[in-house]
């Protein structure tokens, strides 16, 4: 498919795929060219892009993803490690947003020493 589509479908910018393609983000595999020298893209690339999206979203940075994708990059050992700080991450954040819940939960109930008060 052509990046025209691969961009309708994940709703990536043309110029995003270029980038990903020059940062090596997008695996040669998913990625030829036609007899006009054209990008056509595998469509596998559409749920791989899709993955690259949840990880730059949960604080992956490209650089980071690069070092997951490219196989040569680094050791199974060091990927697992840099996918486990991810995960604490997560959990940290899930922590305080949980506890940032807790606390308007308690505003609106009027509990919560603050100074605006939510009930009616």
């Amino acid at each position: 498919m052509k990046a025209s589509e691969v961009s309708k479908l994940t709703g990536l910018p043309i110029s995003t795929l270029r980038f990903y393609e020059r940062k090596q983000v997008i695996p040669v595999q998913f990625v030829s060219r036609d007899e006009n020298n054209y990008r056509v893209y595998a469509k596998e690339v559409v749920g791989f892009l899709e993955d690259v999206r949840t990880l730059l979203s949960v604080g992956f940075t490209i650089q980071e993803l690069i070092l997951l994708i490219n196989e040569s990059e680094n050791s199974y050992t060091e990927k697992k490690a840099l996918v486990q700080e991810k995960i604490q991450h997560i959990q940290e954040q899930k922590e305080k947003l949980e506890s940032s819940k807790i606390f308007l939960m308690d505003v609106l109930e009027g509990k919560a020493s603050f100074q605006t008060h939510c009930q009616s």
